[in-house]
């Protein structure tokens, strides 16, 4: 029988060399007939950016912003079921719509016993809970209710989340802004701080961080408050204030988050499924650590203008009408008396809650690629997907389980919002909803008529928990961190979509800074006049470029919403689009109704954006860069625009520590090679991108050349670079403590080696951080260089 085998094992060879011959034919792109790629389709995007409709926009916020929507809460649990309905509209919806719920733990005040700030005459303490002593004063629990809106049932008192509960009492201090030089300030005056209250305004720090520095300093508890100076350009009494102004009104209340961190508290780097292992409580890091309550600025005039002690530094000053002292305790001639003090009584609870992010999906035409190639089909799904820009041919179906149908899509553009708010949030974040709607419903309709189909997947998403922490968000890149570091071009994300009505502001990394110029100079601004977005822009914010000349800045980001899980976490290149108000008229760290019941649709209507046409603006920007990153053959990003930031990096380093860092051996010269390195490999890709689209390009090639634009951010990820800090990895956006404007990992490590007595573990830590950098930017110069080049 062994001729049996022989022949057999014959035939097979024969047959699998034809197969492999027919596979090969296939395969191999045709040169002659084939087809030109497609492209972005200008008269598509002509047409979105046509039917972008300011009335709609304005109408989606008016009904999300209609009732307070606090994440998990009935109200946000609507809106979950408004988007999926709006998503799944059979004229006007997208190829797909799921929503993705996480059990995550969140933080709320008590219904029961509600948060209250009081001055007490001092007695020996009793064997109980609260002031100890009469009560004399105490602050308002609640916020005026000046327009009907304010006083609704479902207006959730303000307070600050995960700050523990207590009812510390003690003689009140004045901390400015409770940053650690604030405090070592106060002991340097002479001020015992153990035992204080401290009262401390927004700004200078987060918010969580003024618990942290005044409990080393032994401070009991924290009271947080808004000063007019801050927000209100100076101005304090309420018929200056909302609603006769777009100015904060005396009882208004800052709410927030008050977690060092990001995601679910329970749940570091692991998504909050059931499966999923969870910390203990008594395990749980990054929550302040000691009794800690917002109040307004009218409460706080209370406190702080009767105030005794030393007058409080110039920097210090505000504009609550009096000069702030510094404490300890109150005046004898002034309201209270002088033995009286503070109680801060906190009664926050923390529950776990089911939150919801919301998927919508447009499924690319060309990327996901052949059917017969498709994973779709492997785990029993069918798909057959129609050309870029024609009509789709058939129906998807899936039949695999429960996995998201962007997992099944080969490249995808992410476009982000949140949609929980602490009170009815019109402008944080409904403002930046109301937009995401009006830009899916344009495209979906599209879509519905057979009209256009993007060559990649777009996916929109609609957050849950982003006010305590960034938490949808980072639950969903936890949960598909390979497909996502794998498949994602860029994460647009629009929370905010208007501060006022100014100019556009943009943050973002320098790749993307090309695709958002070329979307803004094509776009009319709002206004009188025939600027575009762009010329409009460059008057507010600019800056001199040595390749460029004068162009629109970009700001950094930070973690300030929900791009910073896909920048710092998954290393995807991102943005985050806005329209803002003139700095040169208002010194407002931020529009004044920030996280107050005065967020209100009224208040956007009358005093942020009459007749919503920088809505209208945003929604075209974002629309018009959402087809230029999803429709274009080469991926619009420029990775040359990075060859900027690395040397002015380098430059810094250079001025401000190169002295210091020769008196203890440490060379820049490996970052000065790798940094020209970069330059020079970023310079050659952009002139290989060039040649190519004069020609007719191999589609291989250009995906090669797009993988490398894609995949460019992820080599500056390094998880262990920064091991205090979770989730932060990238070397080069990553949090800066230090004073130099470089890498900030360097920029830390030189501050804190400086600081001390200069041990040798100190500067040692220098040299690793010089060193990952220079290991970052060696890594991306290598993916910028010709795949078969090593």
């Amino acid at each position: 029988m062994q001729w049996t085998k022989v022949l057999g094992l014959g035939l097979g060879a024969a047959a699998l060399l034809g197969l492999g011959i027919i596979l090969g034919h296939f395969a191999i792109p045709k040169k002659a007939n084939s087809p030109a790629p497609s492209d972005l389709d200008l008269e598509i995007l002509e047409t979105v950016m046509g039917q972008l409709d300011a009335h709609r926009i304005r109408e989606n916020l008016r009904e999300l912003s209609r009732e307070p929507h606090l994440a998990s809460s009935p109200r946000d649990e609507d809106l979950v079921q408004l988007l999926l309905q709006r998503w799944k509209d059979p004229e006007s919806g997208l190829d797909s719509a799921e929503a993705f719920t996480y059990e995550v733990l969140l933080s709320f005040p008590s219904q029961e016993q509600p948060n209250v700030v009081d001055i007490a005459m001092t007695l020996p303490p009793p064997p109980t809970v609260g002031p100890t002593g009469d009560i004399i004063h105490s602050c308002h629990r609640t916020e005026e209710n000046v327009t009907g809106e304010q006083g609704g049932p479902d207006v959730v008192q303000p307070y600050a989340a995960y700050a523990p509960s207590g009812t510390p009492q003690g003689l009140l201090v004045y901390a400015n802004r409770g940053t650690e030089e604030d405090f070592k300030e106060l002991q340097t005056q002479g001020i015992k701080l153990e035992g204080t209250i401290a009262l401390t305004r927004y700004g200078g720090v987060g918010r969580g961080a003024k618990a942290v520095n005044a409990a080393k300093h032994g401070v009991a508890g924290v009271l947080v408050y808004t000063d007019p100076a801050d927000i209100n350009d100076g101005l304090s009494l309420p018929n200056e204030t909302f609603p006769y102004s777009w100015y904060l009104p005396p009882s208004g209340v800052e709410r927030g988050s008050y977690y060092k961190y990001f995601g679910d508290p329970l749940t570091p780097y692991l998504p909050a499924i059931p499966s999923s292992f969870r910390l203990d409580l008594a395990n749980v890091s990054g929550f302040p650590p000691i009794p800690t309550q917002p109040i307004g600025f009218q409460d706080a005039r209370d406190l702080l203008c009767n105030l005794n002690g030393t007058l409080a530094p110039a920097t210090w000053q505000g504009a609550l009408g009096c000069p702030y002292m510094l404490g300890p305790g109150f005046r004898p001639d002034g309201d209270f008396s002088a033995d009286s003090q503070v109680n801060v009584s906190v009664y926050n609870r923390l529950e776990l809650r089911n939150s919801s992010n919301v998927l919508g999906i447009i499924r690319g035409a060309v990327e996901p690629g052949e059917p017969s190639s498709c994973p779709c089909c492997a785990l029993g799904a069918t798909a057959t997907v129609s050309p870029p820009n024609t009509a789709p041919r058939a129906h998807l179906s899936l039949s695999s389980g429960s996995l998201p149908l962007f997992l099944w899509s080969d490249r995808y553009v992410l476009y982000g919002n949140h949609r929980d708010s602490w009170v009815h949030g019109a402008v944080d974040p409904s403002s930046g909803t109301a937009v995401l709607l009006e830009l899916s419903r344009v495209l979906g309709t599209l879509l519905k008529k057979g009209t256009w189909r993007p060559r990649r997947s777009i996916v929109f998403a609609s957050w849950g928990a982003e006010e305590f922490g960034l938490i949808g968000s980072t639950e969903f890149t936890e949960e598909f961190f390979n497909k996502l570091q794998e498949r994602t071009v860029a994460y647009i994300n629009v929370d905010i979509a208007v501060f006022a009505n100014a100019t556009l502001r943009v943050q973002g990394t320098p790749p993307v800074q090309s695709v958002v110029f070329s979307a803004t100079k094509e776009i009319r601004s709002p206004g009188p006049g025939d600027l575009s977005i762009y010329d409009n822009w460059i008057r507010y914010f600019n800056r001199s470029s040595p390749v460029y000349g004068l162009v629109p800045s970009l700001g950094s980001l930070g973690a300030g919403s929900d791009y910073a899980p896909f920048i710092h976490f998954l290393g995807i290149s991102s943005m985050d689009i806005a329209y803002t108000y003139d700095r040169s008229k208002t010194s407002a760290r931020i529009y004044p109704t920030y996280h107050t019941a005065f967020d209100t649709f009224d208040y956007v209507d009358k005093f942020l954006d009459p007749g919503f046409s920088s809505h209208q603006a945003v929604a075209r920007t974002a629309g018009s860069i959402i087809l230029r990153l999803s429709d274009s053959f080469f991926l619009p990003l420029k990775v040359s625009d990075y060859s900027e930031t690395l040397r002015s990096f380098l430059q810094a380093a250079q001025q401000d520590l190169g002295a210091l860092l020769e008196q203890h051996s440490i060379s820049l010269g490996p970052l000065v090679t790798a940094v020209e390195k970069f330059e020079a490999a970023a310079a050659a890709l952009g002139q290989r991108i060039s040649v190519l689209q004069k020609g007719s390009p191999d589609p291989l090639q250009v995906r090669m050349l797009n993988d490398q634009l894609m995949l460019l951010e992820r080599t500056f990820l390094n998880p262990r670079a920064f091991p205090e800090e979770r989730y932060y990895s990238h070397v080069l956006w990553a949090t800066r403590t230090g004073s130099v404007a470089t890498f900030p990992g360097l920029s830390n490590a030189c501050s804190r080696a400086r600081d001390t007595a200069s041990g040798s573990e100190a500067w040692a830590e220098v040299q690793r951080q010089l060193s990952i950098v220079v290991t970052a930017l060696e890594a991306a110069a290598a993916t910028l260089r010709p795949v078969a080049d090593l």
